[in-house]
């Protein structure tokens, strides 16, 4: 075998590598259509200034009543309900006097009750109370938050959508609850999120080494997401990559019109999208 065979054979035995770990799940064109062209408002259609909160009711009636769809977080408090709520502590929105980081999950849900959200009259809702206004009106794009609590979460929220009769998908940062959905609800459209690597490091203080693999979504042969929801700006090759094998492109966090123009969806926050 002279050295340009073995050359190319090579190359093919990486190209196939590369495919087999950044390939996506596949997804109905069904599945698809559902959410294509979809804008999702970011944490509802809240104001900028959280006169109406983000994550809060108003918000979410706000963005069904226009006609989006809702992008919203979940995670759970410490007795085990599934509430809508971003961060993983309450300083920001509830407690900004407060100096040590106080978790959600540390409070039961009484005690979230009665906290309010960025000193409006609005509290921290229920999972199952956004459903129940939402109705089905616009499709929902669900957050799981990560954790170590992330089964039950996931348990949790699923046997609240399935209950549900709308449409919606899921998607996470974290790699192994797409890996949970593709493993125990293979029906659901599952996404993962990601952004580009020093974000991870800046931001979330992983190491370098591990920001390079979540942010080049190098986790996709375990968790195979249908699609990539991706943050706005340069995206990596190995994410076009997964998307030219057929996962859709979402995009986040769009801040005026037609900054994601090849999205398949778009998440979007402080205007409202003409289309």
């Amino acid at each position: 075998m002279n050295i340009a065979v073995k050359t190319l054979l090579s190359l093919a035995g990486i190209a196939g590598a590369a495919a087999f770990l950044l390939a996506p799940g596949s997804a109905s064109e069904e599945q698809k259509k559902t959410f294509r062209g979809v804008r999702f408002a970011h944490r509802g259609l809240y104001d900028a200034d959280q006169t109406i909160p983000e994550n809060s009711l108003p918000a979410f009636r706000r963005a069904a009543d226009a006609g989006y769809g809702i992008e919203l977080d979940v995670q759970l408090s410490r007795d085990g309900r599934v509430v809508v709520f971003h961060d993983d502590t309450l300083n920001r929105m509830c407690l900004p006097g407060e100096e040590a980081p106080v978790r959600v999950d540390s409070r039961t849900f009484d005690e979230l009750s009665e906290l309010r959200l960025a000193s409006s009259d609005e509290r921290i809702p229920l999972f199952r109370e956004v459903l129940e206004l939402v109705g089905g009106r616009v499709p929902l794009l669900v957050e799981l938050k990560t954790g170590p609590r992330r089964r039950e979460l996931c348990e949790k929220t699923t046997a609240l959508l399935r209950m549900y009769g709308g449409p919606f998908c899921i998607e996470s940062f974290d790699p192994r609850i797409v890996l949970w959905y593709r493993q125990n609800a293979p029906k659901i459209l599952r996404g993962q999120l990601a952004e580009p690597p020093h974000y991870y490091v800046k931001d979330e203080k992983m190491p370098a080494a591990e920001g390079f693999v979540l942010g080049n979504t190098l986790l996709n042969a375990a968790a195979r997401p249908q699609f990539i929801a991706y943050r706005i700006g340069d995206i990596p090759f190995t994410v076009h990559a997964a998307e030219k094998m057929g996962a859709m492109r979402f995009r986040w966090t769009s801040r005026e019109e037609g900054d994601a123009p090849d999205a398949d969806a778009v998440i979007f926050e402080h205007y409202r999208p003409k289309d």
